[in-house]
């Protein structure tokens, strides 16, 4: 048995590995965690409230069984994701929220049993003040950040909403974005909340030494230095967002986003402004100007007029698919076009349609046209620069940023339709991410929405340019172009990786070390014998 981290296993274990709360008020707990990491997040954007509010959902972990865990998980994750994302009721009302944010739950649920197996075994294997306030910390937030990878890409693509990092776009900890990545951020913030927990709840501590100590863990993470970003010039851009009835579940008459689009350009680009490209946002074109003469004349008549490339969402064909594209139109023509990677299931196209139609006809009816991810490189030529194009749910996605960077894109464009979502918090938390991913590539990026929030993002994260959301409007601003690559872009995915294979694999460890040490054979006669004593009261 190993004796690396202190005393040997089973000599009488530490207070965290047998801490429990009664199973009604580890619910209430969990629940009220999930409900402080929910505040942390845009709009309230209490971002302090992320790290108390993990602390509370481990804290209601510890010492469940796996039905107890289960339980405590599906209401920490269902607290957490019904408020979350209850924008997605908008339109098409309560059966895709409840639907996406119970799934969630269930994940969250299922990693969370993980994380009280976490406790209740590598605390024995390793009972010593560092296994205790460092292994156990390191392994519980290795398999948080595996319970959210495993959410951001499955079923169907995963759904990477909700991560501890993206609470963090305005904070203190948001420049570790560039040395860590997004996942690496939510590994550190677990790890902090997991730290602190333990400084509170284990009795072997010398309790003078706990703030000092918790302290000095969270001025260590916070004082690695910004990654210095790296200038590669200057550009001019302009973006419009029109405020148009652009959803995909609203109605409107053809050519009205168009119209909208066309409006507000006049009205906030000066003939006279130097710009190098005018941005759009996704669907901000329904007419396509490769198939609608009067959609070829109105794009013709802009880029003319501004001397510049039209950067556009719009709807393309090639044969009988349909793909939702941004493309860059100059001279008359298509210059350069990425079509959308990572489509929205259930709101660009019904995966196993037969099947999802014979359980909700009336809402699977609505979306009426599968969209057809692309396959094209999601960096493109506009003008002179190299432009990394986002559309929508593709920000969420880090193999796709990171490709951005690989391929040479010098600033960001990511363009969104948030329309379908009215004015809830899905279009602040979005910008929240982008925000993120402005920091994680040492990119300038520009988030242009359809209905907002429009803003340009600076390569440190700040904000350069905004349009009140909600109004037609324009940004034509000045950004310093980045090049070079960060360590989050260069290493991110193999410390994602890493810390997640090591806390499985810790856990793993300690389940077979403590089977070899006769564990699971007193662990089961206390279960006996506790089932004999309930047995006894209820008789």
């Amino acid at each position: 048995m190993p004796r690396l981290f202190g005393a040997p296993p089973l000599s009488g274990p530490p207070r965290s590995a047998d801490f429990r709360l009664p199973l009604w008020m580890a619910v209430i707990v969990g629940a009220g965690g999930g409900a402080l990491l929910e505040f942390a997040f845009p709009d309230k954007n209490i971002w302090i409230l992320a790290v108390p509010g993990t602390a509370l959902i481990l804290l209601a972990l510890q010492g469940r069984s796996v039905g107890g865990s289960l339980l405590v998980g599906l209401a920490s994750g269902g607290t957490f994701f019904f408020v979350l994302i209850d924008w997605v009721a908008t339109y098409l009302g309560p059966v895709p929220w409840f639907a996406l944010a119970g799934f969630e739950a269930v994940i969250f649920a299922v990693g969370g049993i993980a994380i009280t197996l976490a406790y209740r075994w590598v605390a024995r294997v390793w009972p010593g003040t560092l296994g205790r306030t460092l292994l156990l910390p390191v392994v519980v937030a290795g398999l948080w950040t595996g319970r959210e990878f495993v959410a951001g890409h499955y079923p169907y693509g995963g759904f990477s909403w909700g991560r501890v990092a993206e609470s963090q776009s305005q904070s203190p900890f948001a420049p570790l974005t560039a040395w860590l990545g997004v996942s690496g951020l939510s590994f550190v913030l677990v790890g902090l909340a997991a730290f602190l927990l333990q400084l509170i709840v284990d009795r072997p501590l010398v309790r003078s030494t706990r703030l000092l100590v918790g302290l000095t863990a969270i001025v260590a993470v916070l004082a690695v230095p910004a990654w210095p970003t790296q200038s590669a010039g200057t550009s001019t851009i302009a973006a419009v967002q029109g405020n148009s009835k652009a959803g995909f579940f609203q109605k409107h008459d053809y050519g009205d986003l168009t119209n909208a689009q066309v409006l507000a350009t006049y009205d906030g680009v000066r003939p006279s402004d130097t710009i190098d490209m005018l941005v759009w946002p996704e669907g901000a074109s329904d007419r396509n100007p490769t198939t609608d003469p009067y959609g070829t004349y109105i794009f013709d008549t802009l880029s003319q007029a501004y001397d510049a490339p039209i950067v556009s969402g719009v709807i393309t064909q090639r044969g009988s698919k349909d793909y939702n594209s941004s493309v860059v139109w100059n001279d008359g023509a298509v210059q350069a076009q990425y079509d959308k990677r990572h489509l929205v299931p259930f709101g660009e196209y019904v995966p196993d349609r037969p099947f999802f139609m014979a359980l909700a006809p009336s809402l699977v009816g609505l979306l009426t046209r599968d969209l057809t991810p692309g396959t094209n490189s999601n960096v493109l030529d506009v003008g002179s620069i190299r432009a990394g194009i986002s559309i929508c749910f593709d920000i969420v996605d880090d193999a796709l940023t990171r490709q951005m960077v690989d391929d040479g894109a010098k600033v960001i464009l990511a363009q969104t339709n948030n329309a379908d979502f009215g004015q809830t918090d899905e279009n602040t938390q979005q910008l929240a991410i982008a925000r993120l991913r402005a920091i994680e590539t040492a990119r300038p990026l520009v988030n242009v929405s359809t209905v907002g929030s429009s803003a340009v993002i600076s390569a440190d994260g700040a904000t350069i340019d905004s349009i009140p959301a909600f109004r037609p409007g324009a940004m034509v601003t000045k950004i310093t172009l980045g090049t070079g690559t960060t360590p989050a872009v260069f290493a991110g995915a193999a410390l994602e990786q890493l810390v997640m294979f090591f806390g499985l694999a810790s856990l793993v460890l300690a389940r077979v070390l403590l089977r070899g040490s006769g564990y699971a054979e007193a662990e089961r006669r206390h279960r006996v014998a506790k089932r004999a004593r309930r047995l006894a009261r209820a008789a």
